[in-house]
């Protein structure tokens, strides 16, 4: 079975796990790092910045390995996410994410991720059918332009849709509680696109073991992990936190299996 396949039914049991090495994550020893650790602890994908070097390696990881890891490739430039597809054969790609970027002064529109989703596919189209092509909601969006960006993309035959929220400057608080409220963007954003498309959600942007279960509630079919595994310096770390997200989002898929076979058995009675 593809690497691919064991990503799409972990999002159709709503269990996915995908950690994040970062878009703008060029540190070949940082990113080895959190490849190797997301290998080990048996992360359903690992999304890597689409370039040659960061691609070369993990796809080295991988095989090394004999991994059933899916490995993502994030870029918002068309060529390299091409690239990504036609020359390091990656099992999927990402438009976004963007919120690593805003600091930067950068911004992206509606009518500009349709471009590149459109440029992305005439490039790919010979490999289409083997990857998968998730595009991040911008999750400065009002929540309607949010849905009606949602809706084309699910037209266009897009896989995957990832929300992502925002990290407050006005935030006194600590804890667990700091934590719910930089996620609480992304989670509300997840309610409210998987109340109104079909396409599997995965919910990213301050996603950890504080607010993982929270994101899977919303309704996500996957989580996307980031700042609490790449800000880590250690690997002992990163596969204690990774391995504890492996298992939040295999016990969402164990609980949504139950609710679904009890579902049957009612339907059955009637």
């Amino acid at each position: 079975m593809k690497r691919i396949e064991f990503f799409k039914q972990a999002l159709k049991e709503k269990r996915a796990l995908k950690v994040i090495s970062g878009i703008n994550n060029f540190d070949i020893k940082k990113a080895e790092m959190v490849i190797s650790s997301a290998i080990e602890a048996k992360a359903t994908a690992i999304d890597v910045a689409a370039k040659e070097e960061i691609l070369i390696l993990a796809n080295k990881l991988i095989s090394e390995s004999n991994s059933n890891i899916a490995l993502i490739a994030s870029s918002i430039n068309a060529k390299e996410l091409a690239d990504a597809v036609n020359i390091h054969n990656v099992d999927a790609i990402e438009l976004g994410n963007f919120d690593a970027l805003y600091k930067e002064g950068f911004s992206m529109s509606a009518d500009k991720i349709i471009e590149i989703v459109n440029e992305t596919l005439s490039l790919i189209s010979q490999k289409r059918s083997e990857i998968m092509f998730s595009v991040t909601i911008p999750g400065e969006m009002a929540i309607s332009e949010q849905i009606s960006l949602a809706r084309k993309l699910e037209e266009m035959h897009i896989d995957i849709i990832q929300t992502e929220g925002y990290v407050s400057k006005i935030n006194n608080f600590e804890g667990a509680r700091a934590w719910i409220n930089r996620a609480e963007l992304t989670i509300s954003n997840t309610f409210e696109l998987s109340k109104n498309i079909e396409l599997p959600i995965m919910t990213a942007s301050n996603i950890n073991t504080t607010t993982a279960q929270l994101a899977f509630a919303a309704g996500a079919s996957a989580i996307g992990c980031g700042s609490c595994v790449n800000r880590l310096d250690s690997k002992i770390a990163m596969l204690a936190v990774i391995s504890n997200l492996v298992e939040i989002a295999n016990r969402n898929g164990i609980m949504i299996a139950a609710l679904n076979n009890e579902s049957i058995k009612n339907v059955s009675l009637v």
